[in-house]
């Protein structure tokens, strides 16, 4: 393969490291929320379970295919995740969008670490499978609330 300076430049030795060691990698069994997200452009997926307790995340499984970048940004929610509020992930994923669209400044605790993918900002194909990990962690929480609003409605219809 032949790369230019600039994309080895974007594959940092810190991003490959993340990349090949992503947390939380087994599927939840018993999950009160799931969402899997794939960015059309590249292929790239990541599946999110999630199990929530006063309304923040408890335990936390994923199933990543994603290039490194896609990989790194897993590798650090994964990382940083339990204990987190919806609120919280949506503003990461506010944050981190804003940092590679806008050029904005990077996400802030607990995901300041996703600060390693600044060099992805040049590279806007790869910006979707950066979000992933965020959007499907959002979507699983949103399908859990869905799902307890479901469970209170049908315990108040009877």
């Amino acid at each position: 393969m032949n790369f230019d300076s600039d994309t080895l430049q974007l594959y940092t030795q810190r991003i490959l490291e993340l990349a090949a060691s992503i947390p939380l990698v087994a599927r939840l069994s018993q999950r009160d929320g799931t969402a899997k997200v794939r960015s059309p452009l590249c292929g790239s997926t990541v599946a999110v379970d999630v199990a929530m307790r006063n309304g923040r995340i408890h335990r936390f499984g994923q199933d990543v295919k994603a290039c490194a970048l896609g990989q790194a940004a897993a590798s650090v929610v994964g990382s940083n995740i339990i204990g987190c509020t919806r609120k919280e992930v949506e503003t990461a994923g506010k944050q981190l969008r804003n940092m590679l669209v806008h050029n904005g400044d990077p996400p802030t605790e607990p995901f300041e670490e996703l600060s390693v993918l600044l060099p992805a900002r040049n590279y806007r194909n790869r910006h979707a499978s950066i979000m992933l990990v965020l959007d499907a962690t959002l979507e699983a929480i949103e399908n859990a609330e869905q799902q307890q609003a479901d469970c209170a409605a049908g315990n108040n219809s009877r």
